[in-house]
């Protein structure tokens, strides 16, 4: 349940500085779509290439993978930015998933390149590091939940 919404501001200055705020997260969504539109034209450019010219089903899996899950990313990244906008109030639980997400991603890509060649030496301790940091970010958003909508959570 979003939060009540809040008084606007009273004295002028608020009012410009909180104009000024909602103008750059508008800009910062306008970038982020721009963004995700140039991944998709990326995406279907590189499979189109791929069906062309010699075709390689790994680096177009990883590829497709790689900028899907980075799409992803930003359309968590815009709901967030929509979330601000809306409720005025930045919530760390979207970018807690964020994270995650980007956690996951970057381990499929390394143990995908790493497929023939892992070594424990760099990319075990790139791997085991990625693994906790996607732990402890999980374990966040378990906790933030819980702390604030605890009605919501099963138990």
């Amino acid at each position: 349940m979003p939060p009540p919404p809040r008084k606007p501001p009273s004295h002028p200055l608020q009012r410009v500085l909180q104009g000024a705020e909602d103008g750059i997260h508008l800009i910062v969504a306008a970038l982020l779509i721009v963004f995700a539109l140039v991944l998709i034209i990326g995406v279907v450019n590189d499979a189109v290439n791929a069906i062309r010219g010699p075709y390689h089903e790994g680096q177009v899996v990883l590829s497709a993978l790689d900028n899907s899950l980075v799409l992803f990313i930003v359309a968590e990244l815009l709901h967030t930015v929509r979330l601000t906008i809306r409720n005025r109030i930045l919530d760390a639980e979207p970018f807690l998933v964020v994270g995650v997400i980007a956690g996951i991603r970057k381990v499929l890509i390394v143990t995908a390149e790493a497929d023939k060649s892992f070594t424990w030496s760099s990319q075990g301790i790139e791997l085991l590091i990625l693994i906790g940091l996607i732990l402890v970010a999980t374990v966040s958003v378990w906790v933030w939940r819980r702390a604030t909508h605890p009605h919501d959570t099963p138990g």
